[in-house]
């Protein structure tokens, strides 16, 4: 469970740590939206401090991040690579048949790659800081609104709990499955055709161990008599605190940047 860091919380005591999970919540969808909204690579260096400035204060080691954000760093090389082709303004640099790289292609496809790392990485802060079940209750209250009109508020999060606790499981379930097949004499390395051939090997039993986890679930859950927030209460109830408002704050100045930086910009 160690290897695989991703949606699993890092325990500590910062100010970080101590906010409220509505308020992660609330402003991580800020953040995703001042992200989006940027415009240029000038636009990027208040999100980059920001993100900087998260970690330094919940104090969570440069490594651990990094782990944590390895399995998505595939998803920003194929949309870098993607938009090498897109955007065909300024010089052409490398040419083969119809496909061609230009200046404007290859600032596309830098600028695409640092937003979503950062993008990424200021998500990744909110689990690394904040327990799965805090995540839980914390969405559940933000939905709770919306169940006065039928939305299952309670059972969205709890699936969003169950698949963040899932998520480190099912990378060890993946990982000791490829280990048992290789100790069998299977072949689970040698460049992408060994990746497929590790999948091929791996899929059954993986998905097999994936659904037994699930049944054991189910089955602890109707053991406990588990019959959704009918009747339920919890140990620690929310509370937003000085600490939340500074947070608040804070985003906001860095919209406010951001939006300062892509007016500049016009």
């Amino acid at each position: 469970m160690e290897a695989f860091s991703f949606g699993s919380y890092y325990p500590g005591d910062s100010a970080i740590h101590r906010l409220d999970p509505r308020t992660k919540l609330l402003l991580g969808f800020v953040f995703l939206i001042t992200t989006l909204t940027v415009g240029g690579f000038r636009g990027l260096a208040p999100v980059a401090i920001f993100v900087v400035l998260i970690y330094a204060v919940s104090r969570v080691p440069a490594r651990r991040v990094l782990s944590s954000m390895a399995p998505l760093l595939a998803i920003v090389v194929v949309v870098a690579v993607l938009n090498l082709f897109t955007d065909q303004s300024g010089r052409i640099l490398w040419q083969l048949g119809f496909l061609q790289i230009s200046e404007g292609s290859l600032h596309s496809a830098v600028f695409m790659a640092c937003r979503l790392t950062l993008m990424m990485a200021g998500m990744s802060a909110i689990t690394l800081t904040t327990p799965t079940l805090d995540l839980t209750a914390g969405f559940e209250r933000l939905l709770a609104p919306f169940a006065r009109v039928g939305l299952p508020a309670h059972e969205l999060g709890m699936i969003m709990g169950i698949a963040l606790r899932f998520m480190p499981q099912f990378a060890t379930e993946m990982k000791q499955t490829a280990d048992a097949q290789a100790s069998r004499g299977a072949r689970v390395t040698g460049g992408p055709l060994g990746g497929v051939r590790m999948l091929g090997s791996v899929a059954i039993p993986l998905f097999t161990g994936v659904f037994r986890h699930a049944e054991t679930l189910s089955a602890a859950m109707d053991a406990r008599c588990y019959h959704g927030e009918q009747g339920r209460t919890r140990l620690h109830a929310l509370a937003f605190r000085r600490g939340d408002a500074l947070a608040a704050v804070v985003t906001m100045l860095l919209l406010a940047c951001v939006i300062v930086v892509n007016l500049q910009l016009v």
